[in-house]
């Protein structure tokens, strides 16, 4: 099965724009939100790259920014465009991360990058989509990239769901710990090693690397149960340590912010 054939059955099936109702989808959204809001100011134009139904543009366009999105599955582009209100300045176009040929250069202050690297799974397509991003923000200009991580799958899924033995018939899992995935596994998974050499080709400077949900979903039921007010202490003590190197591995989802050098 090629990447494009497995997503289409993926997102025909799932329904994306319910993934951040529940509070335990929250911790990651209201955390990548945060990050981007340390660095916007008025007047800047963003592009989303793999938008998905477009939570992060809509957020952004209806406060007052001038927002363009990219997003490769037609089903995802149909329920963003649905969601779209008339006050926005927004745009969405079909195209794939890897290849961003009708987008200039230089031409946008923020490009975020929240989706497409779950779905590649050649360090070709990785450069690709990474150096697209690039290219297409100005100098100066801010990168936020999501990646979903090796090893808390590995304690979720393998473990917690006890898929290991499975992984292990299958050759998914190397000498070390580590997974691997084929396009019908849908999701990619990565290790901080794994992002530092991706990136070690690019002049950029990082600013931050933050694990946008840590152990959230490893309570997720706790977590979806909290009252409002413990959950609003839960993200406090959250944004406290998402940052911290000896907590950052533990974490499904990473945040990793650049500046275009």
């Amino acid at each position: 099965m090629d990447r494009i054939e497995a997503l289409k059955e993926f997102y025909t099936t799932h329904d994306e724009d319910v993934r951040f109702d529940t509070k335990r989808g929250q911790v990651e959204f209201l955390t990548t939100l945060h990050y981007i809001e340390k660095y916007l100011e008025p007047e800047m134009r963003i592009l989303e790259i793999g938008a998905g139904t477009g939570k992060y543009s809509h957020y952004f366009a209806r406060k007052g920014y001038e927002v363009d999105a990219v997003e490769l599955m037609k089903c995802n582009i149909d329920v963003f465009r649905a969601n779209t209100t008339p006050e926005e300045k927004i745009s969405v176009i079909q195209g794939d991360a890897i290849c961003l040929e009708r987008i200039e250069s230089e031409k946008y202050d923020v490009t975020l990058l929240l989706g497409p690297m779950y779905h590649l799974y050649t360090v070709e397509d990785q450069m690709s989509a990474l150096s697209e991003a690039i290219r297409v923000t100005k100098t100066g200009g801010l990168i936020f990239v999501a990646y979903c991580m090796s090893d808390l799958t590995m304690y979720q899924y393998c473990f917690g769901r006890n898929m290991i033995l499975d992984a292990n018939k299958s050759s998914k899992i190397d000498e070390n710990f580590k997974l691997y995935s084929l396009p019908e596994d849908i999701f990619q998974l990565y290790r901080r090693e794994d992002i530092d050499k991706l990136m070690s080709h690019f002049k950029a400077e990082r600013l931050h690397y933050v694990g946008t949900d840590m152990l959230t979903h490893m309570m997720q039921e706790c977590v979806d149960g909290m009252s409002d007010e413990v959950f609003e202490i839960y993200m406090k003590y959250h944004l406290s340590i998402c940052e911290r190197e000896d907590m950052v591995g533990a974490t499904n989802h990473v945040l990793d912010i650049f500046r275009k050098g």
